[in-house]
């Protein structure tokens, strides 16, 4: 299962523009909820067998990693080359790649498709192209222009739109962390994706809570849990996966075992503790790479096991031949 997004978000996969009000019933209802991290790559990690797809992912992001995939060995290296001074002038700038270093550059790959996401979002909202992006903008872009006082007075469930305007600047002022209504790139970026910033966990409970705590106690029952997961329809026997969610909801869900879920028990459901995938994928090449033991890696290291870190039409041939191999 994966959290709910923001509603903006949800419009920006659906058009290209802000043309007309989002439906009332748009945005991520009967989706999952709880927000884990994607694997660095879908591929077997196989080093043994000389298949380092999985390393190349993870250190490239895979649109990038389908790329080295078709050039010569030389340009590889040649581009690796590149990407090992990005690496080390982004940290301390010594001329050595520390693991601290190797772990934030293959954060950044996998966060490319937030960036897109931001990016995409950036171009629609910064409507002004003053650098950028105001509530008015966000609001104005979604929702339409409205008059003070007359906020949706051309629609028939205007209070339901109200609500959706609200939680959204809602979410808007916690993300603006300097308080001047204006968002940079990287409150955008926390409007939008919250489930990344450790600043907005809190605004993830709380639009969890209210989804699901129909009764408004503060809490969220088994009933309003299951609820939001399945509805039953009248005379109808409920399913096995309905019941081992219940079990869910009682063995795991429930830390504390007093019957709900409080606001603490919902974050460690919807924002789970996670392994820190790019650490452990850093010291695995740093590991493999370091032929001087001195725990880091020199440019000459990267290099001399390139074929660790990126492909080429040569690496991808040879796994190609791995992998039929296998098959047989």
């Amino acid at each position: 299962m994966m959290w709910r997004p923001s509603l903006l978000l949800l419009l920006l996969l659906l058009r290209h523009g802000a043309q007309g009000k989002p439906s009332p019933d748009a945005g991520p209802h009967g989706q999952g909820r709880v927000h884990q991290p994607a694997p660095l790559s879908e591929a077997l990690h196989d080093d043994a067998h000389g298949n380092f797809q999985y390393d190349h992912e993870a250190f490239l992001g895979r649109e990038v990693a389908k790329e080295f995939d078709q050039l010569s060995p030389e340009e590889s290296q040649a581009r690796l080359g590149r990407i090992v001074d990005r690496m080390d002038r982004a940290g301390d700038g010594d001329g050595w790649v520390s693991l601290a270093e190797l772990r934030s550059w293959i954060a950044h790959t996998q966060r490319r498709h937030i960036q897109d996401s931001v990016s995409a979002a950036w171009d629609t909202y910064d409507t002004d192209r003053d650098g950028r992006v105001g509530w008015e903008e966000l609001r104005n872009a979604t929702y339409g222009y409205y008059a003070p006082g007359e906020e949706f007075h051309d629609v028939e469930d205007a209070e339901t739109y109200k609500k959706m305007m609200a939680r959204d600047e809602r979410r808007f002022r916690v993300a603006d962390q300097d308080g001047d209504s204006m968002a940079t790139r990287e409150e955008l970026t926390a409007f939008l994706h919250p489930e990344e910033f450790p600043h907005m966990r809190d605004i993830v409970v709380a639009e969890t809570l209210e989804d699901l705590d129909k009764n408004k106690d503060g809490y969220i029952q088994v009933d309003e849990y299951i609820a939001d997961l399945y509805t039953q329809e009248p005379g109808e026997e409920e399913p096995a996966w309905v019941q081992t969610e219940r079990e869910q909801f009682r063995d795991f869900r429930d830390l504390n075992k007093d019957g709900h879920l409080d606001g603490s028990e919902v974050g460690h459901w919807v924002l789970p503790p996670a392994q820190d995938q790019p650490l452990v994928e850093a010291n695995h090449l740093l590991h493999e790479s370091d032929t001087d033991k001195d725990g880091r890696l020199s440019k000459a290291e990267i290099l001399g096991n390139w074929n660790m870190f990126v492909g080429s039409q040569a690496t991808n041939y040879g796994e190609d031949l791995t992998r039929h191999h296998d098959e047989l």
